[in-house]
């Protein structure tokens, strides 16, 4: 699949498709969620949202792996791509194929630089004081993922901005939730510090609780909050889809709901995190996903028609 995608894509040079596919293995590897909605759009955008996610998860290992990570990386890394980016190329594969992604699709630049300033973040930041303090660290972490994904969704007008703008920080929010002890062991807490204590829960409790797999009930009534609040954010995103070509409605749709479904799973669980780290179950993420790729090819087949009548129009 990987070689037709690049195909149409019309990735030619054999060292670029080399690239890419490096990217698509990170993306089927780490983000198995996203990798299954990107099998939602046309075959000429996959291999360019596979770099783009790529890259993001290049950069989140130098600080975020637990098995090997370099912190201390990361800043002559993201030097080096900002200075790439300028030129036009790379000698990292990695971003050598992002740089191609952002030339072809005219994606501005100064998405990444927020994107690796927020990962920089991470290098000193181990609490927020409060949720627009959290806020500010998601634009770049997560905001502008949904920016920089915009132009290969094709957005119809610059009304469909805030709602990507939504779903990004969704999916961070969503994960921040469902982390919370993979987070403790990083030494980091992105639940905002008054939301702890607005349920009586310090710090201190939180990683005690985490360290023995077991959530009390102010811990809990705390994730329920947290999730609330998020369900919000899919909400204010959930026109979004709307806004954009009709080839690309179905991707986003779908892993606004495969990525929600972990918050279901949250509340399921009575939300405890602490004990497991949920999941959607892939018998529920199959559900959503196999209609999804049948209206995605629907569209896809109109929007092929519609362009060949215009042509002979």
């Amino acid at each position: 699949m990987s070689e037709r995608d690049l195909d149409a894509a019309g990735i030619t040079d054999p060292a670029l498709r080399a690239c890419y596919e490096q990217c698509r293995r990170l993306n089927a590897d780490h983000g198995k969620t996203y990798y299954l909605a990107t099998l939602l759009l046309p075959a000429a955008k996959r291999p360019h949202v596979h770099a783009l996610y790529g890259f993001a998860r290049y950069a989140d290992e130098f600080v975020d792996s637990l098995q090997d990570p370099h912190p201390e990386a990361l800043t002559p890394w993201g030097e080096r791509f900002l200075a790439d980016l300028e030129g036009g190329d790379s000698a990292d594969p990695v971003c050598r194929a992002v740089i191609n992604t952002i030339r072809t699709w005219d994606i501005p630049a100064p998405l990444f630089k927020a994107f690796l300033d927020s990962m920089a973040m991470d290098l000193t930041v181990t609490e927020y004081s409060t949720f627009e303090d959290l806020r500010g660290y998601m634009y770049g972490s997560a905001a502008v993922i949904g920016l920089q994904m915009l132009p290969i969704l094709e957005p119809l007008d610059d009304r469909a901005y805030a709602p990507a703008q939504a779903l990004g920080e969704a999916f961070q929010l969503t994960n921040f939730i469902r982390d919370v002890a993979e987070d403790l062991d990083r030494g980091r807490v992105y639940l905002p510090l008054e939301d702890l204590d607005r349920f009586g829960v310090t710090r201190e409790q939180l990683a005690a609780e985490a360290r023995a797999g077991t959530s009390s009930r102010p811990v809990r009534d705390l994730v329920r909050f947290e999730v609330e609040r998020c369900r919000e954010l899919y909400r204010a995103a959930a026109h979004g889809p709307l806004l954009l070509d009709p080839t690309s409605r179905d991707c986003i749709r779908t892993a606004a709901a495969l990525y929600g479904g972990i918050l279901d799973e949250v509340a399921g669980a009575g939300y405890d995190v602490l004990s497991a780290r949920r999941a959607v179950p892939l018998p529920r993420r199959l559900r959503v996903a196999v209609p999804g790729l049948a209206r995605a090819a629907l569209a896809r087949r109109e929007s092929a028609s519609w362009r060949r009548l215009q042509t002979a129009g």
